[in-house]
């Protein structure tokens, strides 16, 4: 076994590699940029060495400073995490020459399944299923089109080196393909250095399924399971499970050897991913195909160890050192349920803009267990069993950044229980607790997920997002019933604020004590609440509960039932904003005005600020380079026309026009830097 690794890479999966190897007794290097030097993955390791300035071109993914790193500290081996060099085969003959193992899988099979375009043809000639479409090079637009009327609408066309929901545009026609055809050669280019592009048939109702591989140097080759990453966003996933509420255990084993088929045929060992696109049309589960092959670790792995019970890590590291898998297929099992949801940096509000900056205040939940050892004081978080656990990966920290060289990712929720609705309820309970200030992020819109009667239900799609939030997100839908909860909170924190304002001032024997009815504006509705011990009769229902809010307090949480119903236990963000409140819960912010009864008629007073109209300036939602302008002054545009291509974070954004108008001023060039609400260009 090793007695040294280093980690060639970052942030969260930094900290996971680290904490296995830690568990296994081997010592940890970790690698760092200048934007990382103080990131928690450096102060787990045991060793730490700078590699470069905060760009990843100029640190993560320069291969000579990792290998001197590893000399520099007599590491052994190397795990590469997911993204960055993890699937370059030049980095791992790299680490061959230098005699340092590479924790992952055969140079060949990185080659061979690093390609869109060829592993196609390997997955065919392996007995996989492939979804019909043009295997080869694309000339050009004109050619695109032709393959794409060949082929039959909807088609989606990919960048062939590409991953991670970049260089990836979906074609209802022949004008969809005119339009993104130069983007995804573009993204394809800027992001993995190579502009081909393939076109395949859009598979009807997708779902999108993959198996975990796991096989040693011995020949020896297993499948974990299934995971299902249908709800995505721009094909980057956003929620994840396992199993899969579609595979039946027929489905599942079909898969399962097709997939082990075509890892033998490309010599494969080590952790790996096929990905499967399954049609949700077909109710004999027959209708699946390969999409491509992750030659590395998952992000989303830790769902797959919680049903299974395997640290996929430590076997990655087991295998690298020449160890046998210690596991057959019959010892794959399935124990309950796991969800996993990405924590990003971006605002759902505003749809789902980056928010890249500090993290002025950052407090996850707490874990259902933590492991027997502390790093810089703080304990590791980790996931157990029992009626059901919580693990959080992260790799940020409070008054750290977000930064744009990097991803948006600020922590990982994975949440395991019996069955699939429990650990959708601790997703809920677990979100709640999140304390995430300074930046937008996505913590309403996942909890919303989780909520959603079609989530609930199994009915997934890669369309999910976009069929159930066609204009955007604006906060989870709540019931009448929870509503009045929150308007009995809202009115007992405005008690208990003016109650402690008048301790404080000496006030408490003046004519007029802190009333105990209100009258509580929330949103557009209206709520009469008369607060009495540990109850509240809001519109004359009757409340039950106890909120644990004292002034000064952020976080909260509350028990309530409503008229004798079921009790609900939920978290609490607490904000006071001037004279109003913010309670954020449950996937939605809201916002209360509360007044004494006796001055209710005076609400009319609280006037509101009418926003100005932006409609006719075009404004440059987050911050990034104009990549391209598709319209010149004077030149008449109408509603849903392409005006401008913003890339941001290597991934483009087409800013369309909102309504009918002539150009009258263009404020930006192509390949200018573009800060986020900059005018790019007026209309009259």
């Amino acid at each position: 076994m090793f007695a040294k690794i280093l980690i060639a890479n970052r942030g969260e999966i930094a900290c996971r590699v680290i904490t296995t190897a830690r568990k296994m007794g081997i010592k940890t290097v970790a690698v760092y940029s200048d934007a990382d030097a103080r990131a928690p993955f450096v102060a787990m390791a045991d060793e730490a060495v700078h590699i470069g300035p905060s760009p990843a071109a100029e640190s993560y993914l320069i291969a000579d400073k990792i290998i001197a790193a590893c000399k520099q500290t007599g590491a052994e081996a190397v795990h590469p995490g997911y993204g960055f060099l993890s699937e370059r085969t030049s980095f791992a003959e790299a680490l061959a020459k230098e005699g340092i193992a590479f924790i992952g899988p055969p140079v060949g099979a990185i080659a061979a399944m690093g390609d869109k375009i060829e592993s196609k043809k390997l997955a065919k000639e392996a007995g996989v299923n492939v979804v019909p479409g043009f295997v080869g090079e694309i000339e050009d637009t004109e050619h695109a089109v032709r393959i794409s009327n060949e082929i039959g609408y909807p088609v989606m066309m990919k960048a062939s080196a590409g991953g991670g929901g970049k260089g990836m545009r979906l074609a209802y026609n022949e004008a969809d393909v005119r339009e993104g055809f130069e983007s995804v050669k573009r993204e394809g280019l800027n992001s993995f250095g190579d502009d081909r592009v393939f076109i395949e048939k859009f598979i009807l109702n997708p779902r999108h399924i993959e198996i975990q591989i796991l096989g040693d140097q011995h020949g020896n080759i297993l499948y974990l399971n299934e995971r299902e990453c249908s709800i995505q966003r721009r094909h980057q996933k956003v929620v994840e499970e396992a199993p899969s509420p579609f595979v039946t255990p027929k489905m599942r084993k079909a898969m399962g050897e097709q997939c082990v088929a075509l890892a033998r045929a490309v010599g494969y060992y080590s952790a790996g991913t096929v990905e499967l696109i399954v049609s949700g049309a077909d109710p004999t589960g027959e209708s699946f195909f390969f999409l491509e092959m992750n030659t590395r670790l998952q992000v989303e792995h830790p769902v797959t160890e919680a049903i299974t019970g395997i640290d996929l890590v430590e076997q990655m590291i087991r295998v690298a050192a020449g160890e046998k898998l210690s596991l057959t297929q019959d010892d794959i099992g399935i124990d309950g349920w796991a969800i996993e949801n990405r924590v990003y940096a971006e605002d759902p509000y505003r749809g789902f803009l980056p928010s890249t900056g500090r993290l002025v205040h950052y407090q996850p939940p707490a874990a259902g267990w933590v492991e027997d050892e502390t790093v810089a004081g703080k304990p590791r978080r980790g996931v157990a069993k029992g009626t059901g656990s919580v693990r959080v990966d992260d790799g940020v920290y409070e008054g750290g950044e977000v930064s744009r060289f990097y991803d948006p990712m600020i922590a990982k929720l994975i949440t395991w229980a019996p069955t699939r609705d429990e650990a959708a309820d601790l997703q809920i309970e677990a979100l709640d607790k999140f304390r995430i200030k300074g930046l937008g992020h996505n913590v309403d819109f996942l909890s919303a997920i989780m909520q959603h009667p079609r989530f609930r239900s199994g009915e997934l799609t890669t369309g999910f997002i976009a069929e159930e939030y066609p204009e955007g997100f604006h906060g989870a839908a709540s019931t009448e019933d929870f509503r009045r909860i929150l308007a009995a909170v809202c009115a007992g924190n405005e008690f208990t604020l003016q109650s402690r304002a008048r301790r404080i001032t000496g006030q408490l024997d003046t004519p007029q004590p802190v009333t105990s009815e209100w009258l509580v504006k929330l949103g557009d509705e209206r709520f009469h609440v008369q607060l009495g011990e540990g109850h509240a009769l809001v519109d004359g229902v009757r409340v039950d509960g106890t909120c644990n809010w004292l002034p000064g307090m952020v976080q909260a949480e509350a028990t309530a039932a409503v008229a004798g119903g079921a009790e609900q236990r939920f978290g609490l963000i607490v904000e006071r904003i001037g004279n109003q409140w913010k309670v954020t819960t449950r996937g939605a912010a809201h916002t209360a005005l509360v007044i004494p009864k006796r001055l209710a008629r005076h609400e009319s007073l609280m006037l509101e600020k009418v926003p100005p109209d932006l409609s006719r300036l075009l404004i440059c939602p987050m911050p990034g380079m104009l990549v391209k302008l598709h319209v010149a002054e004077g030149e008449t545009v109408q509603p849903g026309q392409p005006l401008a291509t913003v890339e941001a974070m290597k991934m483009e954004n087409i800013l369309r026009a909102e309504k009918e108008g002539v150009i009258a001023k263009i404020n930006a060039a192509e390949g200018e830097s573009l800060a986020v609400d900059a005018v790019i260009l007026e209309l009259e």
